[in-house]
This record gives C-alpha cells, sequence and structure tokens, in this order.
C-alpha cells in the first residue's frame, strides 16, 4: 500500500472519530435537544454560592451538563431533570428542584408579565415524570408563578395527574398516570384568562388577573427527609421539547 493510501486511511480514521466524539458530545447536552435560550436553571446545589442553590444562566446554560441533575438522555427521550430530597431548597420553600424559569432575552433580566393584557404567553412542552421518592410520591413538573407564589402547578401525587390552583379546586387530568408516559403540555396566558391543554384537550380555561409572572418547567420534588424519604429518593422528570411562544 502506498504511503498515500496509509495517510488517507489515517487522515479519515482521526476525520471519522473527530466527527463522531464531536457529535455524541453535542447530543449528550440538554441544550442541544431543547432550546434553553430564555431560561435560567436552579439545581438543588449549592456549589457556587454557600446555603444557596445555584443557578446556571445563558451563555454558560446552553452547553451545561450536570450528571446527577441535568443531562441529555437519548434512551429516556430528552433532558433529564433530578432532584434528590436531601438537596438544596429555594428560599421559602423546604423542597428541592431541577427546575428552569423564564428569562428575557438578556440572561441577567427576569421575564415578568401579566395575564390580564391581549398579547398571550404561551409555553409548550412534552414530558414524562419518570420517578418519584417512594415516601411522598409527588413532583411538579410544570408552573405559572407570579411574584410571591405559584398561580398553578402541573402536579403528580402517586398516580393522580392534576392542575393545582390556588385558591381554587384542584384540575384533575387522571387518576391513573404511569410513570414514563410522556405527555403534552400546553399553557397560554392572557386576555384575563390562563388556558391549558392536556394532549391537545382543553383541560382548564380560567378566567384569572396575575401580576409579575413567568413560566416555570422541570423537576421540583415535593419531599424531604423529614416526610420520611431517605436521602438518595429523587424525582425525575424528562422533557423531549420545549417552546415559548
Amino acid at each position: 500500500m502506498s504511503y498515500l493510501g496509509t495517510s488517507y486511511i489515517a487522515y479519515a480514521c482521526v476525520a471519522w472519530f473527530t466527527f463522531f466524539h464531536t457529535f455524541s458530545s453535542t447530543a449528550e447536552l440538554p441544550g442541544a435537544l431543547l432550546d434553553l435560550s430564555l431560561w435560567k436553571l436552579t439545581l438543588p446545589v449549592d456549589t457556587a454560592r454557600k446555603g444557596r442553590p445555584d443557578e446556571i444562566r445563558q451563555p454558560e446554560l446552553a452547553s451545561f451538563v450536570d450528571d446527577n441533575h441535568f443531562y441529555a438522555d437519548t434512551a429516556k427521550g430528552g433532558g433529564v431533570f433530578r432532584a434528590y430530597v436531601e438537596g438544596i431548597p429555594t428560599k421559602g420553600s423546604t423542597y428541592p428542584r431541577s427546575e428552569l424559569r423564564e428569562m428575557t432575552a438578556d440572561p441577567d433580566i427576569r421575564a415578568q408579565w401579566s395575564t390580564e393584557y391581549p398579547d398571550l404567553h404561551t409555553m409548550i412542552l412534552q414530558l414524562a415524570v419518570t420517578a418519584t421518592p417512594s415516601a411522598k410520591p409527588h413532583v411538579v413538573c410544570a408552573q405559572i408563578h407570579n411574584a410571591e407564589q405559584d398561580v398553578l402547578m402541573v402536579r403528580l401525587e402517586g398516580k393522580k395527574l392534576f392542575i393545582e390552583r390556588k385558591p381554587l379546586d384542584d384540575i384533575f387530568l387522571t387518576r391513573r398516570y404511569e410513570l414514563g408516559t410522556f405527555i403534552k403540555i400546553k399553557i397560554q396566558a392572557g386576555n384575563k384568562r390562563i388556558k391549558l391543554w392536556i394532549d391537545n384537550q382543553l383541560a382548564m380555561n380560567w378566567p384569572v388577573v396575575a401580576e409579575g409572572c413567568y413560566f416555570k418547567a422541570g423537576c421540583y420534588t415535593q419531599s424531604n427527609p423529614s416526610r420520611g424519604d431517605r436521602k438518595g429518593a429523587y424525582g425525575e422528570v424528562v422533557i423531549s421539547s420545549l417552546k415559548l411562544d
């Protein structure tokens, strides 16, 4: 075999390895699977800010991975959000979260909007709750929050999947949810209403005015060791698609 032939084969091998490694590395990024440009991530760890959960904003978030709390898993079908029960909670809560919070195009400015006006704010996502703690198997996977508290939460308790609204009654979506089942959620706010669809079926049309609002998505585990769950127990949500309008 000529030197040219040997060199070509060697070059081809190196080029293929470089391409495959680059492709694999990119595919392993949640930011390669989900559009995270208008979000920041809160993690239930305090490596950067002692006593407070870490926050990862753009542009760092685009290439960020945490093997324990936030990573891509094509076998599971998307970006994985995991929060262990012993994780560091945010201020005003006793529960841990691996969760996205809506931001503006400026990564240092938080989104905040009102449901009162005609302009519509929409979040569309496809997700599955894939794990819950055993003692208190409760996980929140999507929210609208206002300046003070949650306005609504899509919540799983055991097999009961429902919309929690304050101060109104819950709206049950199913009482037989199976872990790992993907559902499509669309939430739209504006014109003094919040509407929510599950798998393209309108489940809620709620007349409500709320100020300082923003979307949240991911895994907000509703348990901690004081609730009877041992360290190492966790909630987990996989998001396969995510879009803000």
